[in-house]
């Protein structure tokens, strides 16, 4: 069940990691989806004792996280929104995870921002299981090709897999997929599941879900 939205942050937080380890064995990492969010919220999850979070845009979370990066050593930060290639470097720089890579411009592009920035992020691919043309991702029959010029050309570490399923589609499917994709390839992450459908996804076999609205109630309008 969503936690309440009138419950404070920390009261969300509980709830949702209580309902996650009731769900599976071990349970998804909880990732508190921070985008936009007011910085009184932020500052409530930090002294809840949270530390994953994801972000949709590199310049926003640079302006949110940069000044906080020094203060909670233990801090992750997941990019989980799409990555232009003129945006690696920054995104190497900030993130310990890019859940994101989609296509091999992209990978080259993280190659060179790797070696220049002396930082070696987790990377995962973004897979548009739905085959969507307005969204990001590789489509499933392209995935192999791409792992493989990830690891062979670039050199890449690829530790999983993540996908955002159609919003208009029951969303297991999607998820029964990814996590049959990341088995066949011997991907350990499995990222899926979001504010109406993470227990769905815990089931599924999700190592991660990327939780904002669940967490941290409604957004200001």
């Amino acid at each position: 069940m969503t936690p309440d939205s009138t419950s404070t942050v920390a009261d969300r937080r509980a709830s949702l990691l209580g309902e996650l380890e009731s769900l599976v064995e071990p349970p998804p990492l909880l990732v508190a989806v921070s985008k936009r969010q007011p910085d009184d919220r932020i500052d409530a999850a930090l002294a809840a004792g949270h530390r994953i979070f994801g972000e949709n845009k590199v310049q926003e979370a640079q302006n949110r996280w940069q000044h906080r990066k020094s203060d909670v050593p233990d801090l992750q930060l997941r990019l989980i929104g799409p990555l232009q290639t003129n945006k690696s470097e920054d995104a190497c720089r900030l993130f310990d995870v890019i859940e994101t890579l989609d296509r091999p411009k992209l990978a080259g592009a993280l190659q060179k921002a790797i070696g220049k920035t002396g930082r070696t992020p987790i990377l995962f691919i973004q897979v548009n299981t739905g085959e969507e043309p307005q969204k990001s991702g590789v489509v499933p029959s392209e995935l192999e090709t791409l792992l493989r010029l990830c690891r062979e050309e670039h050199n890449l570490s690829i530790e999983g897999l993540m996908c955002i399923p159609p919003a208009d589609e029951p969303a297991a499917p999607h998820f029964v997929l990814l996590a049959k994709l990341a088995r066949r390839h011997g991907l350990a992450g499995v990222s899926m599941g979001m504010s109406g459908d993470y227990a769905l996804a815990a089931r599924l076999g999700a190592t991660h879900v990327r939780v904002g609205t669940a967490f941290f109630g409604p957004r200001p309008s």
